[in-house]
């Protein structure tokens, strides 16, 4: 035989034995990674596949000023990176109302809702470890409405509240990060939208970065606030105001996110802390909640109330709750020269809020707007805080719903019958 032909014959025998042992490597690899996979779904319980039912009600938003509906839909499943969760209580926030009001655009239909706990039942095939690791199937979990990609230039940095893939495609959008709903409904597979995690359902779809682990010790109904009223009051008072001890603070706007701000000033440590609202009923309140002194706007001159307070000089921080002009001009001009005003409560949009331009240059006044805080940072803090009694949950919640009066709830947060927080019981 020619060495041509004997080298041609030895070079194939090699390439053929190559691509047999890289096929039995890419088969074991497989088989792991399908038992990898398999392992997330097999302790769930129920009727369905992998243990789970084949189908779930939602809250549906459809149109503005219309009621939710109570829908039907299919079993949505977590992709990479994705929890799972059977959600067990949903906080009522005027932030899905302004959605639901047409005051803020957001794709419909959507399911709303966005502050929530439940159980840990599924996460998505390819999940890293770590992260089934720190969820693991069957725990209490809650979940904040920012929900941090993890992996983008502001997320990277620590700034999970600034999150590009969250506000390009959940606020822009109304899906998750690789632009797909994971709601369809049951009765014609039609793509539904969600409002953050869609929390208003039974089941709910959420990044595992924007959850943390629920203690036992804290009951599920009012632990729901923790991941918008609680979260966006940390935001504000330990990133944005950075408050400090002794700090003088005026809260503007005493409902379920305001009256956190209050117990958030308290824990650390501010001396003065002043509630305004218009509602007698709310600064009875607010009093439970920390403050030291009370203003009702609808009485007496907040302004010129707090300049009396703190001898005529302003407070440190000033915290706006209502997203209204007229309280944003109120907030701006409560605070001292070099104070801090932050801007948290969400407006129609289109609204503007005034500011005198020489004070604000002359007098340092800082204006800072915070929409909520870091979830992987704060969340764990925040359970923690609710833990040891420092965070009063069961006053912060005032009324509890069921599942079925989910409109009813929202009424009454416009009509203004509630006072603090309520939440929506679901299973």
């Amino acid at each position: 035989m020619a060495f041509g032909a004997i080298v041609r014959r030895k070079f194939t025998t090699h390439l053929k034995l190559q691509s047999l042992c890289f096929t039995n490597q890419l088969f074991s690899l497989n088989s792991q990674t399908q038992q990898h996979v398999f392992s997330f779904h097999t302790q769930s319980t129920g009727s369905g596949a992998d243990g789970l039912p084949s189908y779930m009600r939602g809250a549906v938003f459809r149109e503005p000023n219309k009621p939710l509906t109570i829908e039907e839909f299919h079993m949505p499943r977590p992709k990479a990176g994705e929890v799972l969760i059977k959600t067990k209580a949903c906080g009522v926030c005027h932030s899905d109302l302004h959605v639901m009001k047409g005051e803020i655009p957001f794709s419909s239909p959507c399911v709303v809702g966005h502050e929530i706990t439940g159980e840990i039942v599924e996460h998505g095939p390819l999940s890293d470890p770590k992260t089934v690791e720190r969820l693991p199937l069957g725990s209490r979990a809650v979940g904040a409405f920012i929900m941090p990609c993890g992996n983008c230039s502001y997320c990277s940095k620590g700034h999970d509240d600034l999150c590009e893939p969250f506000f390009a495609y959940n606020r822009a959008k109304g899906t998750l990060y690789d632009g797909e709903t994971r709601l369809f409904l049951r009765s014609n597979g039609k793509p539904v939208f969600m409002y953050s995690m869609g929390g208003l359902a039974e089941y709910c779809v959420v990044p595992a970065n924007a959850v943390s682990v629920l203690p036992k010790s804290l009951p599920y109904n009012e632990s729901a606030i923790l991941g918008c009223a609680v979260f966006t009051a940390y935001g504000a008072m330990a990133h944005a105001a950075e408050v400090r001890p002794g700090d003088s603070v005026a809260v503007i706007g005493t409902g379920g996110v305001g009256s956190s701000c209050l117990q958030i000033a308290r824990a650390f440590g501010a001396s003065d802390i002043i509630a305004v609202d218009v509602q007698d009923e709310k600064l009875l309140k607010a009093k439970i909640f920390g403050a030291t002194h009370t203003i009702n706007a609808a009485k007496e001159d907040p302004i010129a109330k707090i300049l009396e307070i703190t001898g005529g000089k302003g407070v440190d921080v000033a915290v706006e709750a209502l997203g209204k002009p007229q309280t944003f001009s109120q907030c701006t001009h409560s605070v001292k020269d070099g104070g801090k005003a932050v801007m948290i409560g969400l407006a129609q949009a289109g609204s503007v809020g005034e500011i005198d331009i020489n004070r604000l240059v002359r007098r340092k006044i800082q204006i800072i707007g915070s929409y909520g805080g870091r979830a992987r940072q704060d969340l764990p803090k925040l359970t923690r805080l609710a833990e040891t009694g420092i965070f009063n949950l069961s006053d912060a919640v005032s009324r509890t719903y069921t599942f079925e009066e989910a409109d009813k709830a929202f009424r009454d947060l416009n009509e203004g019958k509630i006072v603090g927080r309520a939440v929506i019981e679901i299973m």
